[in-house]
């Protein structure tokens, strides 16, 4: 997969270098709704936020390259009855989306990610107790993943999106993780965003 990966970023930064037009740089931020797939007691969607950086190179008047740098709170929430909390996974995450242009103003857009985890914690509290534990070291330190997505963008710059993040790689490394939760563990997001060009 992660060769693959490589293969489609090589591709598509060659195809920008011989055919890219225009170039706009813009930031982008927004809610991330997340969780992790596999059957785990008491789970539930975590709701967050993410925030960064994004290129727009136009290769055509329908086809455009966006590579992003996104700052990416993710994980999700978990009620155990006598206890609940949160596991917080924080990736910096690299989405390389193309995007097709189907009436004016409107895109679909779709390309691989790469996260890379930067913190994991588990944060619990009961009704007697409450603590935070660092699990990164049971956590995968990347997370290989697709994105599927619609957007709008103004004459001003001003551009609004929805993506859903689909990852492919299980995240957990640690034997621990893996025999309590049932299923293939993955990463999910679905991320609606507002963002503004610069030029």
């Amino acid at each position: 997969m992660k060769k693959l990966l490589l293969f489609v970023t090589i591709a598509l930064f060659g195809l920008t270098a011989n055919n890219a037009q225009e170039v706009k740089f813009g930031a982008k931020a927004g809610v991330n709704i997340t969780n992790v797939s596999g059957d785990a007691p008491g789970q539930k969607a975590r709701t967050a936020f993410h925030l960064g950086g994004v290129a727009k190179i136009s290769l055509t008047d329908k086809l455009s390259f966006q590579p992003e740098l996104l700052y990416s709170l993710q994980g999700y929430k978990y009620d155990r009855g006598d206890f609940e909390g949160k596991y917080k996974f924080d990736y910096l995450n690299v989405p390389l989306m193309a995007k097709f242009m189907v009436a004016d103003g409107l895109s679909l857009e779709a390309g691989p990610q790469v996260g890379f985890l930067l913190s994991a914690k588990d944060v619990w509290e009961s009704d007697s107790n409450s603590g935070t534990l660092d699990v990164k070291e049971d956590i995968s330190g990347t997370d290989i993943g697709v994105n599927f997505g619609i957007g709008y963008e103004l004459e001003s710059g001003l551009n609004f999106a929805v993506r859903y993040n689909l990852g492919l790689s299980e995240i957990y490394s640690s034997s621990d993780f893996k025999e309590f939760f049932v299923g293939n563990n993955r990463t999910s997001a679905i991320q609606i965003s507002v963002g503004y060009f610069f030029n």
